[in-house]
C-alpha cells in the first residue's frame, strides 16, 4: 500500500467546462479533473501489476472546490490508501499550485485485461 503517482496537464480550451458540456465558464472542466485523478491512479499501479492485468475505475467521489483558468498547470496526484482483494481505495487531489482544485476518492478493481474486453465487447 501507499503506492503513489502524479501527472500534470496544462489547460487548455477543450478542457474547459465550455467544451465539455459540464457548464458554461472557460475554466477546468469537472469532468476533466476527474479524468485527470483517474489517470494519476493508474499511473500509481503502473509497474505494479502481474502481466495481463489492469484496473478499471469502479466509484468516484469528488469535489470540485476552485476554478482553473485555460493555461495554468494542475497535478493530480493519487495515493493508495487500501488495497483488499481486487479492489483498490486512492485518495485524489487536483492542485493549480498551491490550491487543491479538486480532491476525492477513486475506487478501481484489477481486473484480468483480455477476459474484461471480450465481455464488454461480447467477443
Amino acid at each position: 500500500m501507499g503506492a503513489r503517482a502524479g501527472v500534470e496537464l496544462t489547460v487548455g480550451e477543450a478542457d474547459t467546462a465550455q467544451e465539455l458540456g459540464s457548464g458554461d465558464v472557460p475554466v477546468l472542466g469537472t469532468p476533466r479533473a476527474l479524468a485527470l485523478a483517474e489517470a494519476a491512479t493508474v499511473a500509481a499501479t503502473a509497474g505494479t501489476l502481474e502481466p495481463g492485468l489492469t484496473t478499471v475505475g469502479t466509484r468516484v467521489e469528488l469535489e470540485h472546490l476552485a476554478p482553473t483558468p485555460v493555461g495554468r498547470t494542475v497535478r493530480a496526484v493519487a495515493t493508495l490508501l487500501e488495497a483488499e482483494g481486487r479492489r483498490l481505495v486512492f485518495e485524489v487531489t487536483v492542485h493549480d499550485g498551491d490550491t487543491v482544485a479538486a480532491r476525492g476518492r477513486v475506487e478501481r478493481v484489477i481486473v484480468d485485461r483480455q477476459t474484461f474486453v471480450q465481455r464488454a465487447t461480447g467477443a
